[in-house]
C-alpha cells in the first residue's frame, strides 16, 4: 500500500513523518519513493526544501519533476501561489506522475500541501487531488493548543471525501504544551484509526530517528477486508 500524507495545517511535520515512514517501509526490504505534488516556497532554482528532504529518503531514482510537478516559487496558498506566475495547478498532470512513480517503487508517499482542504485552483484543493490518488491518508496531528479541533475535523472532512484514515501520528512540536498526554489520550479515544507513534520533541528533528517511533505494523493491520 501507498499512503496520502496530510496534516492538522501546516507547519506541522508532515515532511519529516513522510520521510520516516519511508525510511521505515526501506528498512523491511521495500523500495520507496516520496512524492511532493505541489510545493510552495522555492529558491531561485525552482527547488523546495521539502521536496529534497523526500528525494534524500527514497530508495528509488526519480526525476525531481515526477516528486514535484509543481514548483511555486512564493511561500503561500499554492493557488494563490500559482495565479502569481500565471500558471493553473492541473490535477491530471499531477496524476501522471504519481501513476509514473507506481511503476518504479513498492511504495509512494505522497505528502500533501498545508492541510487537507487547501485549494489548489479556482475549483479544486488538496481533498479532491487525494481523491485522484485513491490512497489510504495518514493524518499528522502537529501537538499544539487547538490540534483536537483541527484533528476531529480533518478526520471528518478524509471520511467525507470517501477516503480511509489509515492511521495517525501524534508529532510533539514544543516541549511544554499543557496537558499533552490527555490531548494524546484524547485523540486515540475519538480517531477511528490507530495512533502509529509519538514522536518526541527534537530540537534538530531527524526522521531516521523517527522511523523507530513509528509501528508501521499498525498500518498492515488496519487494511479492510476487502482490500
Amino acid at each position: 500500500m501507498s499512503y496520502f500524507v496530510t496534516g492538522t495545517d501546516t507547519g506541522v511535520g508532515k515532511t519529516l513523518v513522510s520521510c520516516a515512514l519511508m525510511h521505515a517501509l526501506a528498512s523491511q526490504g521495500l523500495s520507496v519513493v516520496g512524492m511532493k505534488p505541489v510545493a510552495a516556497g522555492c529558491d531561485d532554482d525552482n527547488h523546495n526544501e521539502d521536496v529534497e528532504q523526500l528525494r534524500a529518503a527514497g530508495t528509488v531514482l526519480a526525476t525531481y519533476g515526477q516528486i514535484n510537478p509543481y514548483s511555486l516559487y512564493h511561500p503561500i496558498a499554492p493557488h494563490i501561489a500559482a495565479r502569481h506566475v500565471g500558471i493553473r495547478i492541473d490535477l491530471s498532470r499531477i496524476l501522471t506522475s504519481f501513476r509514473e512513480l507506481l511503476s518504479q517503487a513498492d511504495e509512494v508517499i505522497v505528502e500533501g500541501v498545508g492541510g487537507f482542504k487547501v485549494p489548489l485552483n479556482d475549483q479544486q484543493d488538496t481533498a479532491e487531488m487525494a481523491q485522484q490518488f485513491e490512497l489510504p491518508v495518514i493524518l499528522v496531528v502537529g501537538m499544539r493548543l487547538g490540534c483536537l479541533n483541527h484533528a476531529l475535523l480533518t478526520a471528518d472532512a478524509i471520511a467525507a471525501s470517501g477516503l480511509r484514515l489509515a492511521g495517525w501520528v501524534a508529532n510533539i512540536l514544543t516541549p511544554d504544551m499543557p496537558a499533552l498526554r490527555e490531548n494524546i489520550a484524547t485523540l486515540e479515544q475519538r480517531l477511528q484509526a490507530p495512533m502509529l507513534g509519538v514522536i518526541e520533541y527534537q530540537v534538530t528533528p531527524d526522521s531516521h530517528e523517527m522511523a523507530k517511533q513509528l509501528n508501521i505494523q499498525l498500518l498492515k493491520n488496519n487494511v479492510p477486508d476487502e482490500i
